[in-house]
């Protein structure tokens, strides 16, 4: 099977000024507990949006609907103009079947707050996992591109060691190189800095900010204030479900426009 058969499918008409990935009154809800009460949110390519609040306001569940690791209850999310996630069944929308949804995931990469690298495999396996069993790339041309972006994140040297052998922040390093060697459209992080020790978050952040220079689009679930600051197009505020207040960083940090969102801020500085 070749490659191009397992892509996400291709949107020829998609017009490039339009949104790339987009959610509309996106709901999730459990155990009766609302988490997501109808966001709208998109991000344009290119962009980099930093997506803040305290714990349990949604962010990491609007990243899981994006990514299609967890199916909505309501609402739908386009990545360049078609809908995913889902097809039409008569006059509904039904969830796709995993072998559906495997392809679509393709164009969305996730890079989570732990790791979760295969401790058998090493760097450079963990990276090529994904081209050899989901792309069908041959085994030698993907352990040549799992090197080439492991060099990219600043582990070429250590393409042979192990997790165990490896430092947290050069386990999450792994992650992102495994996400980035998809070839993704767009790149989703959720908290990838909070399980570090304080003295390795400059290293993840730093590969980060150059990918964001490089022009790859990135929403990123963060508490580092100041990597939103410095890298982000826009910062949004998450809270109690709903995005309360987003902005160009200058805008949000320096002229907040919601009571919420000052609160916010005096307790994070």
């Amino acid at each position: 099977m070749s490659i191009q058969s397992l892509a996400a499918p291709q949107m020829s008409d998609w017009d490039s000024s339009a949104p790339l990935l987009q959610v509309k009154d996106l709901r999730k809800t459990y155990n009766d507990q609302v988490v997501l009460a109808g966001v709208d949110f998109d991000i344009h390519r290119g962009q980099v949006k930093a997506v803040l609040g305290p714990s349990g306001s949604g962010k990491s569940t609007m990243l899981r609907l994006m990514a299609l690791l967890e199916p909505a209850d309501g609402g739908e999310i386009t990545l360049k103009g078609a809908r995913i996630g889902v097809k039409q069944r008569g006059d509904r929308f039904v969830p796709r079947p995993e072998r559906e949804l495997a392809r679509e995931r393709i164009d969305i990469g996730m890079v989570f707050q732990r790791f979760n690298l295969f401790p058998h495999l090493t760097a450079c396996e963990n990276v090529m996992l994904g081209l050899t069993t989901v792309r069908k790339v041959h085994k030698k041309d993907a352990r040549e591109q799992a090197l080439a972006i492991l060099d990219r994140v600043g582990l070429s040297h250590r393409a042979h060691a192990y997790p165990a052998e490896l430092s947290g922040g050069q386990q999450q390093r792994v992650a992102i190189a495994r996400a980035l060697v998809m070839n993704p459209a767009v790149l989703l992080f959720d908290e990838p800095t909070s399980a570090l020790d304080p003295e390795l978050v400059g290293e993840v952040l730093d590969v980060m900010e150059g990918l964001a220079r490089d022009g790859m689009t990135m929403i990123v679930v963060t508490h580092e204030v100041r990597f939103a600051r410095r890298v982000a197009d826009q910062v949004t505020l998450f809270d109690g479900g709903v995005i309360v207040e987003q902005a160009t960083p200058d805008e949000f940090f320096d002229n907040p426009q919601h009571e919420r969102t000052r609160e916010f801020l005096r307790h994070v500085h």
